[in-house]
């Protein structure tokens, strides 16, 4: 008899765990209207200098993008990761290469200033270009990082529309 009190305890006590869980999500205020919030519309192709790109580090604008290896990617579907509480929040608005590279998500793996990736052995620069491939599979490609000194080029929209309709 004893057992199944504390049987009936035990399921009770994970039943509720369960609830608090997931069941807030589903009630009002939940998932329903999580889903409600318009998604931002497709960012036009653009270039951006290292300054730019801190913009959209999900703390100033709700968009959220990144570089890797030149490329720079809207990364704002992928908020819960990317976003300024997410694992790799650190890479939001930034050039992410060398911490994708080093596999360090310290602060210590960013630069201030343009980062040529030239100190990397070929093993890191192969990761780079690895996680570049998956972030063209996944996000949107949205322009170049810039050199110091180099001018953005200029995008149609043609150009931008036909780059889209291929990513999908």
């Amino acid at each position: 008899m004893l057992l199944h009190v504390g049987l009936l305890a035990l399921v009770l006590l994970a039943a509720y765990r369960l609830y608090l869980r997931w069941g807030k999500r589903s009630g009002p205020g939940g998932a329903a209207q999580q889903s409600q919030a318009a998604p931002l519309p497709r960012m036009k192709r653009r270039d951006f200098s290292l300054e730019q790109l801190r913009e959209f580090d999900g703390t100033r604008n709700p968009r959220l993008l990144l570089a890797v290896n030149g490329k720079v990617f809207d990364v704002t579907k992928g908020s819960k990761f990317y976003g300024p509480e997410g694992p790799y929040g650190i890479f939001a608005g930034r050039d992410a290469s060398r911490g994708l590279a080093t596999f360090c998500l310290d602060k210590d793996a960013l630069r201030d200033e343009y980062d040529d990736l030239s100190d990397l052995n070929a093993v890191q620069m192969e990761s780079v270009r690895e996680w570049e491939m998956q972030f063209k599979e996944k996000y949107d490609y949205v322009g170049r990082l810039l050199k110091p000194g180099e001018e953005p080029s200029e995008y149609t929209d043609e150009e931008d529309t036909k780059d889209h309709t291929k990513q999908e």
